[in-house]
């Protein structure tokens, strides 16, 4: 039996409390800019909007009534015995500088280590979901 022939990686997909200030977030402190609002899909219940840098979307979804995130999702190290999606990870040219701004944006730095040669943290978005960034 051979693989499925996936042809392209097209989203990852992150429910939010609130879409507007989530798009603000994306923009201001990762530089993802809205690229189609679907508005309201009644099959899901959810107004869903994807966003987007260097080709890579990111699908939002707000839900009238979303459930909060549990508290052991929400450190990296506790998070990751937990099965299920983890986090996005993006690369960053100069870590020090990413995070000052990020910080001076209000960001959240949950966790930062060194594994080998990277130099890695954790963020959190506006709603609490994990972000790493890797130098």
């Amino acid at each position: 039996m051979s693989a499925v022939n996936i042809t392209k990686v097209l989203h990852a997909g992150i429910s939010v409390y609130n879409m507007e200030e989530s798009l603000k977030w994306y923009e201001e402190n990762l530089g993802f800019c809205r690229v189609k609002d679907d508005g309201f899909v009644e099959p899901l219940g959810a107004h869903i909007v994807f966003i987007e840098r260097d080709g890579f979307q990111i699908e939002l979804f707000e839900y009238k009534a979303p459930k909060t995130i549990p508290p052991e999702r929400l450190e990296p190290n506790t998070d990751l015995q937990t099965v299920g999606t983890k986090h996005i990870a993006f690369a960053v040219d100069d870590m020090d500088k990413c995070l000052e701004n990020l910080k001076a944006n209000g960001v959240k730095v949950v966790y930062e280590t060194r594994m080998g040669d990277d130099h890695v943290a954790f963020i959190y978005d506006c709603n609490g979901v994990l972000i790493e960034l890797i130098k």
